[in-house]
């Protein structure tokens, strides 16, 4: 058989991959590795996802841990690099745009082995974005480009890559749609969500907001005011909570908790009345949930779910946010739809097309 390695290093990667995975197991037409490069190794970030997505444990973890993007990266392809000379795959599968996809895209692209890209294409034209930079350079150095919409094949088109391009869907949303049943409502410090008053829910973790000491402020002084007309729920890392206590800010009454798994977060989502993130990821899952989602970025590699779903770009725009906040508490809300492919099945059209390019 020929053999399949996929690249999995951080908890996007994870959602993304599960799928194809599954997919190409049930057809049974191709060897798989599943190799982790810990990069993100706790147990709240890692592990559990794992367990909770249902995929097995990994082939091989290379453990590499946090560092800063030069060290990480280059950890990653030093170890990589024996993984491949090992195992000879005939296809390594890269996934999203953490430091892991270019890495590994890398070492198999200079040991002449074919990368496929699972969600190529994507583009925020933010290049001081270290996520911008991975998804440029990896889809320069990749074989086949699997697309999650239409605009990621344009984008890709107009920088000369027109070979190799399938427009398969999303990934993720195949995960959101497999695991939603199981979803599990979650107590935050033994406060359970208001579901009947409603409930925002946020995520923040770019450092344009969590290292920029007046932005968090800001965002935590809305965030506060809001607490008086529903509850806050703020899953938040622990990097951004020694921030915050850093500074000295206050959170008032925002409902805060460490990193949750993933089923407990979906409820979250699927249950809350808006989102409040800076992360890519969340834009697509609020989307297919109908959920509105106010995105505190000035850019977007996900512009379908602001075209067509349910997303308002916000920046740093507090009046914006304020007017946003106010549409949502009054019910008047951006309403939007689903996108094409974006309906669960994504990972089997991966699988279909991997077989006719490599069978």
């Amino acid at each position: 058989m020929k053999k399949i390695i996929h690249i999995v290093g951080a908890r996007p990667n994870f959602m993304k991959a599960a799928p194809v995975y599954f997919a190409i197991r049930e057809r049974g037409k191709f060897e798989q590795l599943l190799v982790h490069t810990g990069q993100h190794y706790d147990e709240k970030m890692s592990d559990i996802f794992f367990r909770q997505l249902g995929i097995p444990k990994p082939d091989i973890n290379l453990e590499i841990g946090s560092a800063s993007h030069a060290v990480m990266t280059a950890r990653i392809m030093i170890a990589f690099e024996q993984v491949v000379l090992d195992e000879k795959p005939d296809l390594v599968l890269v996934y999203g745009d953490v430091n892991s996809t270019i890495a590994c895209a890398m070492v198999a692209a200079k040991l002449g082995v074919k990368v496929g890209h699972v969600e190529a294409g994507l583009r925020s034209f933010d290049r001081a974005m270290p996520e911008e930079l991975n998804r440029m350079l990896t889809d320069s150095i990749s074989d086949y480009f699997f697309t999650t919409s239409p605009d990621a094949d344009e984008l890709l088109a107009k920088s000369g890559i027109t070979e190799g391009v399938h427009f398969v869907g999303n990934g993720m949303i195949d995960t959101l749609v497999r695991l939603l049943p199981e979803a599990v409502k979650p107590e935050i410090n033994g406060v359970s969500p208001d579901e009947a008053k409603g409930f925002a829910l946020v995520t923040l973790h770019r450092p344009s907001n969590v290292d920029d000491a007046e932005a968090l402020a800001k965002i935590l002084s809305t965030l506060r005011d809001l607490s008086a007309k529903m509850q806050v729920i703020f899953p938040i890392h622990p990097r951004t909570a020694a921030r915050i206590k850093d500074l000295g800010l206050e959170t008032g009454d925002i409902l805060l908790s460490g990193p949750l798994g993933y089923l407990e977060f979906l409820w979250l989502q699927q249950n809350a009345r808006m989102v409040l993130t800076d992360s890519g990821g969340i834009q697509e899952e609020t989307t297919y949930l109908g959920v509105p989602c106010l995105t505190l970025r000035e850019n977007t590699e996900r512009p379908i779910t602001i075209w067509e779903g349910t997303n308002v770009l916000i920046g740093s725009d507090f009046d914006l946010l304020q007017q946003e906040i106010e549409k949502v508490v009054s019910g008047n809300a951006k309403k939007g739809k689903i996108p094409e492919k974006w309906e669960g099945k994504a990972g089997e059209r991966t699988a279909l097309v991997l077989e006719d390019l490599l069978l």
